[in-house]
């Protein structure tokens, strides 16, 4: 199985946490003669970068969250000058103030070296054809996965967000072997094979790497049982680096953590607590070799959990499984904590495929009350009324079994659910107290 950096991708863990110690008591050091932020509350609790002597008094230090960077936008962040910034790029302030992020020329080397990880780790060679599905702006999706597929040697296609149709068109004309996109992407992609009727057998594609948004594993068997190819996941932020943060290998058991560049902690996203190994919670990013925009302590707002057992594959690195979804997009039903994912587990098994859906929480009363509102596709809305009423049931009964909760279900016709990266599942139309 192919590694790109065997060197640390493989590292015996006693000489990872060496590794890791140093380059933190560095990082730290550089924050608190550098960033206003960091100065100032190290000052305020008594923290002394230069006494740093084991990986555990990172935990001495508060959480750095969102709204920190929020605060010090545009540049109050950045631990350089402005001229030794080479590249900036930004979230998308979908949910607020964008954050701008800041590149040394030794940042864009370290992550091109860790999307080249990510392609490695999925089977990716110079000899493949790779087609970038992610926009080119100022998210950092498209140009992440550039970079690393050049430092491999492969072949480029940015084909970036061109109209879909024309992407199928570039797939079929150019014998793209590698496609890297988000999931939306993907299952738009499904749609418009039934509708041209485009086969597997006329393309050339052999693999999939996806990101940007939390997806399953019944879409994974969905996509790799129709288009005749293997998907892998990775996981980035633009916050802590971009594509590149942990990525499957061809195990697909769960995400190697790059751990020679990132601390990874998981913490209960209520109290703060830091949770023992297997248990889901919030994940925690501490850069250790970002120089334009390291950040300590990171509260990324995903939930997952992390796993120590080796894998197979041979790498060393500390795993983490499937992002379930976001602390802001876990929606709490009469008291339960319950994310949009685990509706979609239900919804594909029901409808046989991953569906476009959206869920709608309201209140009556004291009582919380979803909606589910789900795209079936033409054939089946078209069917008889008790082929419809019988799916709802379905929907209906799995939804109660599994999450203990009863919802009204609404079936509407295909493509009438707006669809785009990122996207909220969730809309909530409660008022607050």
């Amino acid at each position: 199985m192919p590694i790109w950096n065997e060197k640390f991708e493989t590292m015996p863990h006693e000489e990872l946490e060496q590794e890791q110690l140093e380059r933190l008591q560095q990082t730290l050091g550089r924050v608190n003669r550098r960033v206003s932020h960091y100065h100032e509350l190290f000052n305020k609790i008594g923290f002394d970068p230069l006494e740093v002597t084991s990986l555990e008094d990172l935990r001495k230090i508060p959480f750095t969250t969102k709204e920190t960077l929020r605060i010090a936008y545009p540049y109050d962040m950045f631990a350089v000058p402005l001229r030794e910034v080479v590249r900036m790029q930004s979230t998308s302030g979908t949910t607020g103030q964008p954050i701008i992020v800041g590149y040394t020329h030794n940042d864009i080397d370290h992550w091109s070296e860790l999307t080249a990880r990510v392609l490695t780790a999925a089977g990716v060679t110079k000899d493949d054809i790779i087609q970038i599905s992610f926009p080119y702006g100022l998210f950092t999706g498209g140009l992440g996965f550039h970079y690393g597929a050049e430092l491999i040697g492969a072949s480029v296609i940015p084909s970036s967000d061109t109209d879909i149709e024309n992407q199928v068109a570039i797939m079929r004309d150019y014998r793209t072997t590698v496609l890297c996109c988000a999931p939306t992407f993907a299952a738009m992609l499904l749609e418009i094979f039934d509708e041209k009727s485009v086969t597997p057998a006329e393309l050339s594609l052999s693999r999939a790497l996806f990101g940007a948004e939390s997806w399953n594993e019944s879409f994974r068997i969905e996509i790799e049982e129709k288009l005749q190819l293997s998907v892998t996941d990775n996981y980035g932020l633009t916050e802590v680096m971009g594509p590149g943060v942990s990525y499957e290998c061809e195990e697909k058991k769960s995400l190697h953590i790059s751990e020679d560049h990132f601390i990874p902690e998981i913490i209960d996203p209520d109290s703060g607590e830091i949770l023992p190994e297997g248990e889901k919670g919030e994940l925690v990013l501490t850069t250790i070799t970002k120089e334009g925009y390291p950040l300590i302590r990171y509260r990324t707002g995903d939930i997952t959990s992390l796993i120590a057992e080796p894998c197979v594959c041979g790498r060393g690195f500390i795993r983490m499984s499937r992002v379930l979804g976001r602390v802001d997009d876990m929606i709490i039903l009469n008291g339960q904590n319950m994310f949009p994912t685990q509706f979609e587990q239900i919804l594909t098994y029901v409808v046989g495929k991953i569906p476009s859906y959206q869920l709608l929480v309201d209140r009556k009363g004291n009582i919380d009350q979803l909606e589910i509102q789900i795209e079936v596709p033409q054939d089946i809305f078209n069917d008889e009324v008790k082929t419809l009423n019988r799916i709802e049931r379905d929907i209906v009964r799995d939804v109660k079994e599994k999450l203990d909760f009863v919802p009204k279900v609404t079936l509407v016709e295909p493509r009438s659910i707006v669809r785009k990266m990122k996207q909220s599942r969730v809309i909530d139309l409660r008022k607050p107290d």
